[in-house]
Formats: C-alpha cells, sequence, structure tokens
C-alpha cells in the first residue's frame, strides 16, 4: 500500500488535548471531531488539510490521555498518514485500531517541512521526500497490522475474519 500527500509538520509532544480539545468529546460525529482538530495548535488546519495530507510530528506524539477521538478527528480530516520519531503508545495502539496509517520514521520526521510531497510505502517502511529527492527508511508493520490498517481497524478486520468463518 502506498499514500503520496503534502506535509503539515507540528513539533514535539503534540498531546491528545490539542489534537482534538476536551470540549469536543462529547461528540461521536466525525464531521465535527473533523472540525476542531488541531484547533489549539493550529486554528487553520481542520480548513487547510486537503485529504491524502501527511501529518509529520516529533517525539512522543498523541502524548496524554487515552482518547480514540484524537486519531479519529485526524482520520475524519482526510489525513493519510501520519509520520513521527516515535508515538505515545496508546496514541498507536489507538491509530491501529481505529484504521489510521501511522509510521515511526524519525529521519523523515526530523527532514520534512510544512509544503512539502512525502510518499509512503507501507510494505516496505520507505518514505521518499519528492520535493527534496530523499529517502528514508522505516521498520514497516508486519502484514497482520497493515491489513488491520488496511480494512479501516480492528472492528472491520474482525468483521471479515467472522464473515470468513462462517460455512
Amino acid at each position: 500500500m502506498k499514500t503520496q500527500g503534502m506535509v503539515t509538520k507540528y513539533g514535539d509532544n503534540v498531546d491528545t488535548d490539542v489534537i482534538i480539545p476536551a470540549r469536543y468529546l462529547n461528540t461521536a460525529d466525525l464531521k465535527e471531531l473533523a472540525a476542531h482538530c488541531l484547533e489549539d495548535l493550529d486554528p487553520g488546519f481542520a480548513r487547510r488539510v486537503r485529504p491524502g495530507g501527511i501529518l509529520v510530528g516529533g517525539t512522543n506524539f498523541g502524548c496524554g490521555s487515552s482518547r480514540e477521538h484524537a486519531p479519529l478527528a485526524i482520520k475524519a480530516c482526510g489525513v493519510a498518514c501520519v509520520v513521527a520519531e516515535d508515538f505515545a503508545r496508546i496514541f498507536y495502539r489507538n491509530a491501529i485500531n481505529i484504521g489510521l496509517p501511522i509510521l515511526e520514521c524519525p529521519e523523515a520526521a526530523r527532514r520534512a517541512e510544512t509544503g512539502e510531497i512525502l510518499e509512503i510505502d507501507f510494505d516496505s517502511g520507505t518514505v521518499v521526500n519528492l520535493t527534496k529527492g530523499e529517502r528514508y527508511s522505516a521498520h514497516p508493520f508486519p502484514p497482520f497490522l497493515q491489513q488491520i490498517i488496511r480494512l479501516g481497524g480492528l472492528l472491520q478486520a474482525a468483521r471479515q475474519r467472522f464473515e470468513e468463518e462462517q460455512p
């Protein structure tokens, strides 16, 4: 699986409270969550991001509380992938659970800048900065996790498996 998109970059320790502020946690409406994604960090993010965009962060991306709303808001905005030096473990797991592609690639996270175009090959873990002509390597997810993400999350993967096992 591959994706290509324009980078929006933030720094270290982007926490779940700025990804989706607590005042919006009383809704499960994905459009509403998307409209407020990152508004306390970057008020124009939700209006600027385009489907297929790539969010880049530094270390400890997604730290803070364990709300699933954070990766849901990012995915609902149309972000195709989050690339970071590393992720807070609960965000990492929540992203996989809801089918948000993420990739730990420290070099890409450090070198990419807002407005550049990245191409990501999830099967090989290769990130190409098409703007700079640079190539970076990450460890790809194992096939079973890639399948969960490809299917849209853990629930969808479980549904598919259940349906395949029916006589």
